[in-house]
């Protein structure tokens, strides 16, 4: 459950990220690849959103331009009403104690040359925190807490399995007893009964360290169970947001009730009103005009083709940029 804090832990206001798409002999810039535009929430100390969406939506560049991983194009991100998007080097050094991110793919994030014991250490050597004997006695604590031997210290990255290696990665997250944690799409490669085990500890974790999380997923029945509130995000741009069980039983945008309805349920008898989206997803080069959703929305109108809709309130903590959802409902 959230805890409402004064200011939010996090703000984020018109967070923008455009990439230079570079063409011909001199490699000029002759467009943007619009990844993320003008997107806006605000998470609480203990919360957790998720950020859903087909992929190449913009999810995971969201959560990499929140950590400067990429620096945005424009827009405010304040963390603790610190402005994350103006930090120098070292204020973002500091800054990453209470931030950390768990990587889609546990072998890629963790460097095979090194021991776990030696990447589990390097957060603590980077921040000079601590003694070596401190350090291994530390690194020994994570392993446990996550669930492996303290012998896992002197192995190699390419000696685990897939879930092993992603309990490697969370205890490098949790190592500096961070408040935001980023989880880029942390299950999404692992087997359904591992994904169920490495959720639960992530929860166990929210619980213990009132972490806040910022839960990235393409899968809409994971993010239903691990968040607080959800965004939807289409072509760079959130099209609704809502707490997790209002979005579930009473989505108001056209692609969100697409996205809902391809959820799979365990009885094969029930009836159900599946949304077969027509077309392929807009090039994010060229993004159509107004709603971006138009070109495979059922429901478009002309004012839908020429008028952007703005993300205006729909309830309760609800928003949802349509012209029309209203009548839709």
């Amino acid at each position: 459950m959230s805890t409402r804090t004064d200011p939010p832990l996090l703000q984020v206001r018109g967070l923008t990220k455009h990439f230079p798409v570079r063409g011909g002999v001199f490699l000029r810039t002759v467009g943007h690849v619009h990844a993320v535009d003008d997107v806006s929430f605000d998470l609480d100390t203990g919360e957790t959103i998720g950020l859903v969406g087909e992929s190449g939506c913009g999810k995971s560049t969201v959560g990499k331009t929140l950590l400067r991983l990429y620096d945005p194009t424009a827009g405010r991100v304040f963390f603790e009403g610190r402005d994350i998007a103006t930090m120098s080097r070292n204020e973002l050094r500091q800054l990453r104690r209470d931030i950390q991110i768990i990587f889609q793919d546990p072998f890629e994030s963790l460097n095979a040359r090194h021991t776990v014991g030696k990447i589990l250490e390097e957060p603590f050597l980077i921040h000079g925190l601590g003694t070596s004997v401190e350090r291994r006695r530390r690194v020994d604590e994570l392993l446990e807490r996550v669930g492996l031997d303290a012998g896992a210290a002197n192995r190699f990255p390419h000696e685990f399995s897939g879930g092993q290696r992603q309990r490697i990665g969370i205890a490098r997250a949790i190592a500096l007893k961070p408040r935001l944690i980023v989880c880029d799409e942390a299950v999404s490669a692992l087997d359904v009964s591992i994904q169920s085990q490495i959720i639960n500890l992530l929860l166990e974790l929210q619980r213990e360290m009132r972490l806040a999380l910022i839960f990235i997923a393409h899968d809409l029945a994971v993010v239903k169970h691990v968040s607080d509130r959800i965004a939807v995000m289409y072509l760079g741009e959130v099209v609704e947001t809502a707490d997790a069980t209002d979005i579930y039983e009473s989505p108001r945008h056209p692609y969100t009730k697409a996205l809902i309805s391809a959820i799979p349920v365990p009885d094969p008898t029930a009836q159900r009103d599946r949304i077969v989206l027509v077309g392929d997803v807009p090039s994010p080069i060229d993004p159509p005009r107004g709603c971006r959703f138009h070109t495979r929305c059922r429901h478009a109108r002309d004012d839908c083709r020429e008028r952007k809709p703005a993300l205006t309130a729909a309830g309760d903590r609800a928003t949802v940029a349509c012209h029309h959802w209203q009548d839709l409902s």
